[in-house]
């Protein structure tokens, strides 16, 4: 079967642009359009390089030409985009700027509003999990003031190899369990308390970042300390962070500060996406009662808080002895897949990894955060 240009176009008549509600032909947007066999190809001009519809847009017109034509229509990846040039050429500077960390796909940080919620425990068990799924993981621990990521992965002593490539000093992270790690408490004797100054912690941090050795990652989580402060800012500054995760518990007075952390990444200035909500100790369960469930902390604080953000809540994680006796012995519990704990990390770094995919399919890539002084 012979396509025609008029039978193409007529079918992306049907396509509108989401923000001018108007069909794409119409606003002038298609040209070059090319038929080969059943090969189609065709250009689509935007205004803007950063226009937040482009992959939508594009979407659209692959499912208007494959329901219109049959599958055997050759259209994915025939279709390019054309911006005025001086935007392209700033977009690609953009994208140049933005490319930091070659070699790692994804970026996600793992927060909370307020101390002891868990979220170390959170990040180590989330991090083991997804790579005994055949993730490539790496695990920062920017907890500058309270590194226990060592401690937690089994490897206090233990210090990274320094070595000079073109000039550069590189830290080769420590490898253990799957995962590749940097922390602060590498570099330190455990029983010494750190007194540093902001920009001594946010110094740390870029150095783990941008001096790791890292290579080849499909996600590089990074544990923040609690609240918000110089290091979540140092953070966002430095690389483009694909999304944020925020753990808390159930109780009222930890949502409150749970949505404080909501709010710092996605204000507009820093505009970081959520993931989504993790809500760790949500029920105790007593070894001697497997099936039992005891709500000490209140009942489901963080589903009703992920329902009124509309962001998704990514996991649920009780209070057992085993999780506690894990991160004491350097022994995550993640490890052992077939344990109801082991289980219930296993469903998070799966419900994370999602959350992951769904984001890159809807949005386009983070932005380094570029604040001017007032």
């Amino acid at each position: 079967m012979r396509y025609s240009n008029k039978q193409i176009l007529d079918i992306l008549r049907k396509v509108k642009h989401p923000d001018k509600q108007q069909d794409i032909v119409s606003l002038g947007m298609v040209d070059d359009l090319k038929i080969e066999g059943k090969k189609i190809s065709f250009s689509l001009h935007f205004k803007q390089a950063n226009d937040p519809f482009i992959s939508s847009i594009k979407k659209a017109c692959i499912k208007a030409i494959e329901q219109g034509l049959g599958d055997e229509a050759e259209i994915r990846g025939n279709i390019t985009e054309r911006v005025p040039e001086k935007q392209q050429k700033q977009k690609e500077q953009g994208q140049k700027d933005e490319i930091l960390l070659p070699g790692v796909k994804n970026i996600v940080a793992i927060a909370s509003g307020k101390g002891g919620v868990g979220k170390s425990t959170i990040a180590v068990n989330a991090a083991v999990a997804m790579a005994r799924k055949g993730a490539r993981v790496g695990l920062i621990d920017a907890d500058i003031f309270g590194p226990s990521i060592p401690r937690m992965f089994n490897v206090e002593g233990q210090r990274p190899h320094v070595k000079k490539v073109e000039g550069q000093d590189l830290i080769t992270p420590i490898v253990q369990y799957g995962v590749k790690l940097l922390s602060i408490g590498f570099f330190i004797n455990p029983e010494d308390a750190l007194v540093w100054r902001g920009p001594m912690a946010t110094n740390a941090l870029r150095q783990m970042i941008h001096q790791g050795e890292w290579d080849e990652l499909d996600y590089l989580l990074v544990d923040l300390p609690p609240g918000t402060s110089d290091v979540h800012l140092t953070l966002v500054q430095e690389l483009p962070v694909t999304g944020a995760a925020i753990v808390s518990t159930p109780q009222k007075v930890a949502l409150a500060d749970a949505i404080k952390g909501i709010r710092m990444f996605t204000q507009n200035q820093i505009d970081v996406p959520v993931l989504g909500l993790i809500e760790n100790m949500s029920w105790f369960t007593p070894a001697e009662l497997p099936e039992n469930k005891y709500y000490i902390f209140g009942r489901e604080g963080c589903k009703k808080l992920a329902e009124q953000e509309n962001i998704p809540l990514l996991g649920q994680i009780p209070i057992v002895q085993s999780i506690m006796e894990g991160g004491e012995n350097g022994q995550p519990v993640s490890l052992d897949e077939k344990s109801p704990t082991g289980q219930a990390f296993f469903e998070l770094g799966q419900n994370l990894m999602d959350a992951v995919e769904q984001r890159n399919k809807e949005q386009g890539p983070t932005k380094r955060v570029h604040i001017k002084n007032q």
